[in-house]
């Protein structure tokens, strides 16, 4: 089965306004085009082109100046193009593309905190996609991917084949949704019998877990990827601008 997937409007405005920033058509200090402009040059509706120029905003591309309108400061010193928060890399993630071995891709009961995530009641059917992750010949880190059962069931990730395209994909084709924003939680904790040999560390040892949860525009979760990763093999970094 294969996906097409077409960026949503606000996204390819911002695409194409950073383009011009980049290349100099809209030089540092110049006023940005109205929302107006922009409307009628792109065919969007108000709220679409709103949403975008936050976004610019946001990225420190652009600045609100209040009652004389939006001025490019320029590429700002880390671009929102340049970095990849963990969450959305665990989304987009293509099992083709990486050295990876599937553990196991099939129904479960969602544990608490996985539910809890989803926004279900624990216990609550679920399509559990697990895989080891390897790096350099070494084991790197173990992924789970969770996902209500009624949206998984006939999509390619209840198969045992690797997946061509980032679990996002499938599950915004499957539930006709589009999602808008990642909310991370990041935890300590010591493996467990499992995770001892899958990773090839102590009981002792230290590992990071990272929970993604991916939501709609409304803020109704969709997807939960858990990714656990030995402390000792793994740096979490992170960058944002100020302003």
């Amino acid at each position: 089965m294969s996906f097409e997937y077409t960026p949503p409007k606000y996204a390819q405005l911002i695409a194409e306004l950073e383009r011009r920033i980049e290349s100099g058509e809209y030089p540092p200090g110049s006023p940005l085009p109205s929302e107006h402009q922009l409307m009628a040059e792109f065919g969007m509706a108000r709220p679409t082109v709103v949403k975008a120029l936050g976004v610019l905003r946001d990225h420190g591309w652009i600045v609100t100046h209040q009652g004389k309108g939006r001025f490019v400061r320029g590429r700002p010193a880390i671009a929102s193009t340049q970095q990849v928060r963990t969450g959305r890399e665990l989304l987009d993630r293509k099992e083709v593309q990486v050295s990876s071995r599937l553990l196991t891709a099939g129904p479960a009961e969602a544990p608490n905190r996985i539910a809890s995530y989803l926004g279900i009641t624990p216990k609550s059917p679920v399509m559990l996609r697990k895989t080891l992750v390897t790096r350099d010949d070494e084991p790197s880190e173990v992924s789970s991917t969770w996902v209500p059962a009624d949206v998984a069931e006939g999509t390619a990730l209840t198969d045992s084949a690797d997946l061509k395209q980032g679990v996002r994909r499938y599950v915004e084709a499957a539930a006709g949704v589009e999602l808008d924003h990642i909310v991370e939680h990041v935890t300590a904790r010591n493996p467990t019998p499992e995770e001892r040999d899958l990773l090839g560390v102590k009981a002792s040892a230290a590992l990071l877990a990272v929970y993604a949860v991916a939501c709609d525009a409304t803020g109704k979760p969709w997807i939960v990827v858990e990714t656990v990763l030995p402390g000792d093999r793994h740096e979490l970094e992170d960058a944002y601008p100020i302003r």
